[in-house]
């Protein structure tokens, strides 16, 4: 494996990863990082599972061409065109925004991009599981790498990193699995730089999940192009008026961001956050925080007086409803699930469905829940702070600085095996989830990725 630095010559950024990405085999990539491709790569199919049978899964299933193809569409008993596939199971993948994160090194979801078209080219090309897992290794790495110099201003100024960074994972996913060559890898990376789209604007929409199908697929095209020969300007990454420049928001591109691939991982240091609620992840730490102190004290709903929920100003900037009036936009809801969690006592899939958002419970601790920014927090900060005022005068507080699942403090195995059983059982056409998570869970040791399809 060929090991790259930092360079601020135009054009270094594409040829840096191309070599990389090229070169990677799955003695390169460390035994740790495969074992938690191999979570990240089953924590997807089970929220793409459950994601079929939403709303925005079922309108990108339904909006394609029904007329059939070689591609399995998950959850479906369905198959697709190649490109039509990978655009429905991504867009599955983040329609219940239950699909994992990793903030400290992207802002943004990063498998959900890179998950469906490697198992779609992987089931073309009968790929193993091992080389499965490198690609999405390369791929990681490659969002890690392009999303420093740009982060959080990218972000900030209203970009969804997840469709932005995550085509460049995509493409970068799929050239390793195809084993294009440097140059040609060059080329596809170049391309993927004309295709990021996606606005915060539209959290709260069926256009958000939309946004990893459209990322998935350009990626997976870009790759495909560059394979068959397509060009593109070696600066359009890091040259003049390039990616960094156009997206880096009010500060300029630090490029000295730029990590020296193949010896520091990002998958290991920065890792993947799996996430326990299925629901925007600036709500996590207040969701487990007002759970456990719901929980420690035995708060019922009726005895709220005021929940104070203080964090950060990217949380405010991403929780736009207070009063929401569908499911999509109650993910986007600090006052509703934070009263989830107090009233309910958990913040499930079913939370979500039509019913539970008015239920009498929520409603009242709902109207009691102020969030209120402390801009002392970074920007992109998960850190909470809540206090709980009840009817006798009493204050419980608690300050919770991560959610749960980090990557510091992951999620067990049985808990992502409860997950994902929880998921596979909303899927639309029946999954067969021993198999399932038996042919998943051993991932690195399964000769042809088809196999694991058949039992989806």
């Amino acid at each position: 494996m060929t090991s790259t630095s930092t360079s601020r010559v135009a054009g270094r950024a594409a040829a840096d990863l191309a070599a990389f990405v090229a070169t990677l085999s799955s003695e390169d990539v460390p035994e740790e990082a495969l074992r938690l491709a191999e979570r990240a790569v089953l924590d997807t199919v089970g929220v793409t599972l459950a994601g079929a049978g939403t709303e925005a899964g079922t309108i990108a299933s339904a909006a394609l061409d029904d007329g059939g193809g070689e591609t399995t569409v998950l959850g479906r008993d369905e198959s697709r065109p190649l490109s039509d596939a990978v655009f429905a199971n991504a867009t599955a993948g983040h329609a219940l925004d239950f699909d994992d994160v990793a903030l400290a090194a992207m802002d943004g979801h990063p498998s959900v991009t890179m998950v469906a078209p490697l198992l779609a080219v992987g089931e073309r090309e009968g790929t193993s599981g091992s080389e499965l897992l490198t690609a999405f290794v390369a791929g990681f790495e490659t969002q890690n790498y392009l999303s420093r110099p740009i982060s959080p201003g990218h972000y900030e100024d209203g970009w969804h990193a997840t469709s932005t960074i995550g085509v460049f994972g995509a493409a970068a996913a799929v050239s390793r699995l195809l084993e294009l060559s440097p140059e040609r890898i060059e080329h596809a990376l170049a391309i993927a730089a004309s295709m990021p789209a996606g606005l915060k604007r539209n959290f709260g929409s069926t256009t958000k999940p939309i946004h990893a199908g459209q990322a998935a697929r350009s990626g997976t095209t870009a790759a495909l192009l560059a394979a068959e020969g397509a060009t593109a300007n070696p600066g359009a990454i890091d040259g003049e008026d390039g990616f960094f420049d156009l997206y880096c928001g009010d500060e300029r591109p630090t490029l000295d961001k730029l990590p020296k691939l193949g010896t520091r991982w990002s998958i290991l240091e920065d890792g993947i956050d799996v996430k326990k609620y299925p629901c925007c992840y600036y709500t996590h730490a207040a969701i487990y925080a007002a759970s456990e102190l719901a929980d420690r004290h035995e708060l019922e709903a009726g005895t709220i007086d005021e929940v104070a929920v203080t964090a950060s100003q990217g949380a405010a900037d991403a929780l736009e409803y207070d009063d929401p009036d569908t499911g999509l936009e109650a993910k986007f809801s600090m006052p509703y699930l934070v009263a989830s969690a107090i009233a309910r006592e958990r913040v499930d899939l079913a939370a979500f469905d039509a019913e539970r958002l008015d239920e009498s419970a929520v409603q009242f601790v709902r109207d009691r829940v102020q969030l209120t920014i402390d801009d002392e927090l970074p920007y992109d900060s998960n850190a909470v702070r809540i206090e709980i005022t009840t009817r006798d005068g009493e204050t419980y507080e608690r300050t919770q600085q991560r959610p749960p699942g980090t990557h510091d403090d992951p999620l067990s195995n049985e808990e992502l095996r409860e997950k994902f059983c929880m998921c596979a059982e909303r899927a639309p056409a029946a999954v067969d989830i021993d198999d399932a998570l038996h042919a998943l869970g051993s991932l690195r040791t399964v000769p042809d990725v088809g196999d694991v399809l058949e039992t989806l």
